[in-house]
C-alpha cells in the first residue's frame, strides 16, 4: 500500500502537524515531513480527527434492501467521515441469532467502506418475550458485544433485568430504547402546546423518562452496563446525571438532529419530522446540547433510519418514523456544538469516535492521532458551507430533515487502516 502524507492538518484542532501513513497505520507525527514517494494531501485550515464510530445505524439488510444495504449505508458512513458503524438488529430476520449477525458481519467485510459491527436482538424476534442467543452471538464471528431491541422497548423489567446479568459475564451492554408501550399509543408527535394545537396524538416525556430511571437502578443492581439510546429530553438528562452520579455503569447517546430540531417543525405535517423518540421542545435541545458539552451524555449517534420514498411520500399518520444521518451528523455537531462554543474540536474526537468505540468496545477505532496507531481517520473543512442536497447522496434513501438547509463543514476524506474511502468529498 501507497503511504500518504497529510499535510498542515490541525490535529483534534491544534496547531499544524504532518501526518504520515504508511500501510495500515500512522508512522509519523510531526512538521516539515519528507514526503519521499508519498501521496501528499495539503490539509492547510482542515481538521483531522480519529475516525467517527456510530453505535446506532440502521442498514436495513436482511430484508429491506429497498431502503438501505449494507453496501450503501456504508458508503453513507464513509462519506459523513465514519470508519465503523454498529448495525442495528432489527431486520427481517432480525439479528437475533449467530447466523444473522455473522451475515451482516460479513457483507460488511466486503464492503471496504467501513467496519459494521452488528448488534445483536436482546430478546427474540424483538418480541420482548424470551431472551435470544446472547451468547452464541457474542461466541461467533462477528463477536457481538452490544445487544439491542431498538425500534421497540425491552418493557419487561423481568426480561431486562435478565439480559443485564446476561451479558455482564462477558462485559456486554444493553442499550435501551426507552419508551414505555402503553404511554405511547396512538402517539404521532412530542406531547405538548404543539400537539394540543395540532390534534394530534402526544407521546410525553415520561414515557422516555420512566423507562431511563427503572433501567439505571435495575443496571445498579446487577452491577451491569446498560446504554441509553437516542436520549431526547430534559427529564432524562436529569436522571442520567443522577445514575452517573451515584458511580453507576450508564452511558447514553444524543441524536444530531435532537441536537437541532425541535416540534415546531411538526406544523408543516411534513413526515421527514417523524421520528422515534419525537422531536421534543426548544429546552430539551437546549438541555441535550449542555449535557454533550458537559459529558452527561457520552456521545452522539446518528440512528440513520432509511425509508423508501413512498413510506415518507405520504400523509403524516401513515408515514414511518426515522430519518437518514449519516451524511450529515458532523455538520449538525460542528453547528450545534462547535460554532457555539459548547464543545472544541477535541470535544468532537471524544463524542463521536473515542466515547462511542470504548462504549461498543471496539478495537481499532476512537484512538489517538498518533504514530502505531491504527490509520483510521477524518479530515474536516470547517469553514465549508453548503446546502444539503439529497440527491447526491450515497446512502439509498433520501429522508432528510436538512434538505436545502445550509451546514457548516464537509468531510473531505476519510482513511480505513490507511486506505482512503473518500477523496475530495468523494467516494474513493
Amino acid at each position: 500500500m501507497s503511504k500518504i502524507l497529510i499535510r498542515g492538518a490541525k490535529i483534534l484542532g491544534g496547531e499544524p502537524r504532518d501526518v504520515l501513513i504508511d500501510g495500515e497505520t500512522v508512522a509519523e507525527v510531526g512538521t516539515g515531513i519528507e514526503a519521499g514517494d508519498a501521496t501528499v494531501i495539503d490539509a492547510a485550515g482542515q481538521i483531522l480527527l480519529p475516525g467517527l464510530v456510530d453505535l446506532h445505524t440502521h442498514l436495513r439488510e436482511p430484508g429491506r434492501e429497498d431502503s438501505e444495504t449494507v453496501l450503501t449505508g456504508t458508503k453513507a458512513a464513509a462519506v459523513g467521515g465514519f470508519t465503523a458503524v454498529h448495525a442495528m438488529a432489527n431486520t427481517f430476520p432480525v439479528a437475533d441469532t449467530a447466523g444473522v449477525v455473522e451475515q451482516v458481519w460479513r457483507l460488511g467485510k466486503e464492503s471496504g467502506y467501513c467496519d459494521v459491527q452488528p448488534v445483536g436482538a436482546v430478546t427474540v424476534g424483538l418480541e420482548g418475550k424470551q431472551l435470544a442467543e446472547l451468547g452464541a452471538m457474542h461466541d461467533s464471528a462477528a463477536g457481538v458485544k452490544v445487544f439491542s431491541d431498538d425500534g421497540k422497548c425491552v418493557d419487561d423489567a423481568v426480561i431486562m433485568r435478565r439480559a443485564l446479568e446476561y451479558v455482564k459475564a462477558f462485559d456486554g451492554v444493553v442499550a435501551q430504547h426507552a419508551q414505555e408501550p402503553r404511554l405511547t399509543e396512538g402517539a404521532q408527535m412530542n406531547e405538548g402546546a404543539v400537539s394540543a394545537e395540532l390534534g394530534l396524538g402526544g407521546w410525553p416525556a415520561v414515557a422516555e423518562e420512566s423507562i431511563i430511571a427503572r433501567d439505571v437502578l435495575l443496571a445498579a443492581h446487577v452491577g451491569s452496563r446498560v446504554h441509553i439510546c437516542h436520549l431526547s429530553t430534559a427529564g432524562s438528562v436529569e436522571i442520567v446525571r443522577w445514575a452517573k452520579s451515584k458511580g453507576w455503569n450508564v452511558t447514553a447517546e444524543v441524536t444530531p438532529h435532537h441536537l437541532l430540531l425541535t416540534d415546531e417543525l411538526v406544523r408543516t405535517y411534513n413526515p421527514v419530522y417523524k421520528v422515534n423518540p419525537p422531536l421534543r421542545t426548544e429546552a430539551d435541545v437546549l438541555a441535550l446540547r449542555e449535557a454533550l458539552a458537559d459529558g452527561t451524555i457520552d456521545c452522539v449517534a446518528t440512528d440513520h433510519a432509511p425509508h423508501p420514498h413512498e413510506d415518507k411520500d405520504c400523509e403524516w399518520a401513515a408515514a414511518a418514523m426515522g430519518m437518514v444521518g449519516l451524511e450529515t451528523a458532523l455538520s449538525v455537531v460542528q453547528q450545534t456544538m462547535v460554532d457555539t462554543g459548547l464543545l472544541d474540536w477535541a470535544g468532537v474526537a471524544d463524542r463521536m469516535s473515542l466515547r462511542p468505540a470504548a462504549i461498543g468496545r471496539l478495537e481499532g477505532h476512537g484512538r489517538p492521532v498518533s504514530a502505531g496507531e491504527p490509520a483510521n481517520l477524518t479530515l474536516v473543512d470547517p469553514a465549508y458551507r453548503g446546502a444539503v442536497d439529497p440527491a447526491g447522496f450515497a446512502s439509498r434513501s433520501r429522508n432528510t430533515p436538512y434538505e436545502g438547509r445550509e451546514l457548516p463543514g464537509r468531510v473531505t476524506h476519510t482513511f480505513l487502516r490507511g486506505r482512503a474511502t473518500v477523496v475530495d468529498g468523494k467516494l474513493a
